[in-house]
């Protein structure tokens, strides 16, 4: 039943109460401050359950579980209490015995949807619950689990059911993400990884708390060798977090990948899967990479399983998706709600040290053999003079403390550059904390972001 009014611009307002039976699906789009950004884009749009169709905060509209069960992406909801919808959000609302949700605020879309793949996500947990449990009896290693397929079919989403059910059922997984442009966990042009050790949550995503962070420093992969070291760094990470704690060894791990699945695509896939020591596949909504995947992996122990893509999953346009990475690194800096205060601070460039990894020369021309152009070198760490060019990036802040330690280390954090000062040979900076950086070494890569004005 919905009790709503129709403004003048098509949109609904006031309540809308909604009653769900056994196994139904509603999917709800709060309408977004800048409509018309992308079409109706897939409940998937965020695994971490912030999808947002602009870099706003505003929170547009309220969700309350009224009577029965019900989950936003795996996460249960509580009864009677308020769960804050900001503006361009998508999300979906499932009940395995049926429930009664209201929803108040400025709605754009909401139906209720029978034709659901949830069933046989709660199958496939089942499947590897019974594996991590056998795994903590036999001191043995639990499923790893890498979802695959193209863009826009639901991947992350299927990441965070299949990691709410592993908590649920008292397991703390390991959530890996290598999708550069989408940044589920952190700011975007990042693979990370971080346990989730409580149900995610459904207004503030993936807890922070203890994320492993590896700077890529690009939205698209433009140098393979440098990404494929990357994610081998996280597999030798995974590898010895097993080693030291039984419990994690016997969650395993759940890894989001990107879209690309052609070409180079498909071999960084394979590549991932292997440096992960993926043993369970699960290819969404196309049944040619499905096919491709069982050819390749063939007398392997890696099993490849293939689910449908959700009837709420529908194409993202450009426009979206550069608002949703807008949206995550104003995230990282104000908080999921906006309500965190970052630290402006200066920084000289004699205090600092900026490295570029990547691009530099291997040989010069005369070292080569006659007719053979000098390649450069993907894992070069370069110094990089500051310069104006450096207004608006987004630096990693480095752990490693010298050069050579740049390829092995992980990042403490971001910066945002707001002023370069030649003159005064100086930078302002943005940090989600104030205080001294807890390094003097920064990375730069080719992240943008506008800030407010963006």
């Amino acid at each position: 039943m919905a009790r709503a009014n129709e403004r003048a611009d098509g949109e609904m307002t006031a309540t809308q109460t909604f009653e769900l039976s056994s196994e139904r699906e509603l999917r709800v789009e709060v309408a977004s401050n800048g409509r018309g950004v992308g079409r109706r884009a897939d409940a998937d749009a965020n695994a971490n359950a912030n999808a947002d169709a602009d870099a706003t905060t505003t929170c547009d509209a309220t969700m309350t579980l009224i009577s029965g069960t019900a989950e936003v992406f795996g996460s249960e909801l509580a009864k009677g209490q308020k769960v804050r919808l900001r503006a361009g959000r998508k999300l979906a609302v499932f009940t395995y015995h049926g429930c009664v949700v209201e929803i108040t605020g400025a709605i754009e879309v909401a139906y209720v949807a029978s034709d659901t793949p949830m069933v046989s996500y709660a199958n496939a947990h089942g499947i590897m619950h019974a594996k991590r449990c056998e795994a903590m009896k036999t001191f043995r290693e639990g499923p790893r689990v890498m979802c695959v397929g193209p863009t826009d079919v639901g991947k992350s989403t299927v990441c965070a059911i299949l990691s709410n059910y592993a908590v649920r059922a008292g397991h703390a997984p390991l959530y890996v993400d290598l999708d550069l442009g989408q940044g589920a966990i952190t700011v975007p042009g990042t693979v990370s990884a971080a346990p989730i050790e409580s149900q995610i949550d459904i207004e503030e995503g993936i807890p922070l708390e203890m994320p492993l962070v590896y700077y890529y420093g690009d939205l698209t992969v433009n140098n393979p060798e440098y990404y494929k070291n990357v994610v081998e760094r996280l597999g030798n990470v995974l590898d010895k977090r097993s080693e030291a704690n039984d419990e994690a060894r016997a969650a395993g791990c759940i890894v989001n990948t990107m879209g690309w699945i052609d070409g180079l695509g498909l071999e960084l896939l394979l590549h991932a899967r292997e440096a992960l020591k993926i043993d369970h596949v699960f290819v969404i909504g196309q049944e040619r990479l499905f096919g491709q995947l069982q050819q390749k992996l063939a007398g392997t122990e890696c099993q490849v399983f293939r689910f449908q893509k959700s009837g709420g999953v529908v194409e993202r346009t450009p426009e979206y998706r550069r608002a949703s990475r807008e949206r995550m690194f104003k995230e990282y800096f104000y908080g999921p709600m906006g309500d965190f205060a970052p630290a402006s601070q200066t920084a000289y460039f004699s205090a600092i040290s900026l490295y570029r990894i990547g691009g530099g020369p291997r040989a010069p021309s005369s070292a080569l053999p006659i007719g053979q152009q000098p390649s450069t070198d993907p894992m070069r760490v370069a110094p990089v003079v500051p310069s104006t060019s450096l207004l608006h990036s987004v630096l990693a802040v480095s752990h490693g403390k010298t050069q050579s330690e740049l390829l092995s280390s992980n990042v403490a954090g971001f910066i945002y550059i707001t002023e370069v000062d030649m003159v005064a040979k100086k930078f302002t900076y943005v940090s989600p904390c104030p205080g001294d950086l807890p390094s003097s070494v920064l990375l730069v890569g080719n992240l943008k972001w506008l800030g407010d004005a963006a």
